[in-house]
């Protein structure tokens, strides 16, 4: 079987994957190829928030050790979290594991999961259950990779491990987590190996690497 790549960063995909696990673009859908390329996540987060080039390099708050890699939000040398700095885009992402896809987000924004295309990226995935409303939940990823859900007063429901998560509320989701939308719509959540040193616990602190 031949080797699927990013058609913007030439990254190795997986045939299932809506979104490139490295860079945050948008995979082409074989079903609409002659349909106009929709805007990365990355770059809907760009326009919306203004966001600036890339800062020069800068020190570690904790340890002073200097940081290489504008997108970094850990210390290379001492592991503690960095600062939010305006305009960064972390590659860390998120990756939800649906039965019509993957879908990952990138560290520092938001992605909403339904089934309206005018309002999701990924509404292809959600395409063909009509127990997903066409807002149904927002998943965001902070800075610094904590993650939440929030339901957007879905019709039938946002579920995380079995549990109802209330109309307009957040959930704090963690490494392992199952996310269901309506009836039977689940994902499995997970990190990539080369994310976030440490697992996040529901208490905010970093668990053990």
């Amino acid at each position: 079987m031949a080797t699927l790549t990013c058609p913007a960063c030439a990254a190795e995909v997986q045939q299932d994957d809506l979104i490139c696990f490295t860079c945050g673009a948008n995979l082409p859908r074989r079903k609409t190829a002659d349909e106009p390329a929709s805007p990365t996540v990355m770059q809907e987060y760009t326009k919306r928030e203004g966001a600036a080039a890339p800062a020069a390099e800068s020190s570690c708050p904790h340890c002073g050790a200097a940081i290489r890699e504008p997108a970094s939000v850990f210390c290379e040398v001492c592991r503690e979290p960095l600062p939010p700095r305006k305009g960064i885009i972390s590659p860390v992402v998120l990756r939800l594991s649906f039965p019509a896809g993957n879908v990952e987000v990138p560290a520092g924004t938001s992605l909403l999961l339904g089934r309206d295309p005018e309002e999701s990226l990924v509404a292809a995935a959600f395409a063909s259950y009509f127990n997903v409303s066409r807002r149904h939940a927002t998943v965001t990823v902070s800075d610094t990779g904590q993650v939440t859900i929030r339901d957007e007063h879905s019709t039938n429901g946002t579920f995380v491990n079995g549990d109802r998560v209330l109309p307009g509320t957040e959930v704090r989701l963690v490494n392992g987590d199952s996310v269901r939308l309506g009836a039977d719509v689940t994902a499995e959540v997970s990190l990539p190996p080369q994310g976030i040193p440490g697992a996040f616990s529901r208490n905010g602190h970093r668990d053990p690497a």
